[in-house]
């Protein structure tokens, strides 16, 4: 069912993991999943993928450039315009394979590969469907947390690239903490919940992020021009409860009558990436948008 594959973007390699279903006979619609920030293709993306392709879907999950097995120095750089190539490289990439009908290829991703995806998929035209879960517009997620220190580290990000230029290896941050504790923001110690424990933890999502990203993310919009993505459809899965809700909602409200915005009741944002009383009713979502719309 699930075959390693390498695939080519912008003179890198990506890696990632092709799911057919068993038995399948004939060219296939295909789902290409993002994983979210920080995350990496054995996480959500592994979660979704493997209930798709139970659904008659192939699909493709990667790791992001610079991200998990995939190649790019320094490691954990945070492209948004990269991201977004990257899911234009995947959906290359499945239009050569003969198991998948090119004219059937959908895109979703999770977080931060939830905005990615729509970006992606306001110029290309391949992309039949879009869909995003717990959708995030990153830099805004960042920049509203911590005005001011997102600011800085935007200021700083020339000084490290020239640190870079000298030879001096990438500087990082710690997107979260190790451990949660009762001082620790709800929203915060669900990621740590997440990430942080046997529940999500993998080595290769190290929850490490490159300073300089800060200013190639602090240029990006995710939903500026959302519209673009009509005729084709766009669904944004969001938790009732989750932060990141008004992202999902603002994509579907700029949208001209395309987009469905669908509600999982009483779910967070991290719950969508792996608690199955809420991923069962996105999957199912998930699965009625994409064979109305992929055939």
């Amino acid at each position: 069912m699930r075959t390693d594959v390498r695939f080519p973007t912008n003179g890198l390699r990506l890696a990632g993991h092709l799911y057919l279903p068993e038995g399948a006979d004939g060219p296939l619609a295909a789902i290409v999943v993002g994983h979210q920030t920080t995350g990496v293709k054995e996480q959500s993306p592994a979660v979704y993928a493997e209930r798709l392709v139970a659904e008659g879907f192939a699909v493709l999950t990667f790791d992001a450039a610079f991200q998990g097995e995939s190649e790019g120095t320094p490691h954990g750089l945070e492209d948004p315009f990269q991201r977004a190539e990257d899911f234009r490289a995947a959906v290359s990439y499945l239009t050569t394979r003969p198991e998948i009908d090119a004219d059937r290829i959908g895109v979703m991703g999770v977080c931060g590969s939830g905005a990615y995806v729509p970006y992606a998929a306001q110029t290309d035209h391949r992309m039949k469907a879009v869909a995003g879960v717990s959708g995030t517009d990153v830099p805004s997620f960042f920049r509203e947390a911590d005005p001011e220190g997102w600011q800085q580290m935007v200021a700083r990000s020339g000084e490290l690239r020239s640190a870079e230029a000298a030879g001096e290896p990438a500087a990082t941050f710690a997107v979260l903490p190790e451990k949660a504790d009762a001082d620790t923001p709800a929203p915060t110690a669900d990621f740590v919940d997440y990430y942080k424990t046997p529940r999500g933890r993998h080595p290769r999502s190290t929850g490490e992020l490159v300073v300089r990203s800060a200013d190639l993310l602090d240029q990006f919009d995710s939903f500026a021009d959302v519209a673009k993505i009509a005729p084709r459809p766009l669904l944004m899965i969001a938790g009732t409860e989750a932060v990141t809700r008004g992202f999902s909602e603002k994509a579907v409200a700029d949208s001209p009558g395309n987009a469905e915005l669908f509600l999982v009741e009483g779910a967070g944002h991290v719950d969508l990436y792996d608690r199955d009383a809420y991923v069962t009713p996105a999957v199912a979502k998930l699965t009625e948008f994409f064979r109305k719309h992929l055939g």
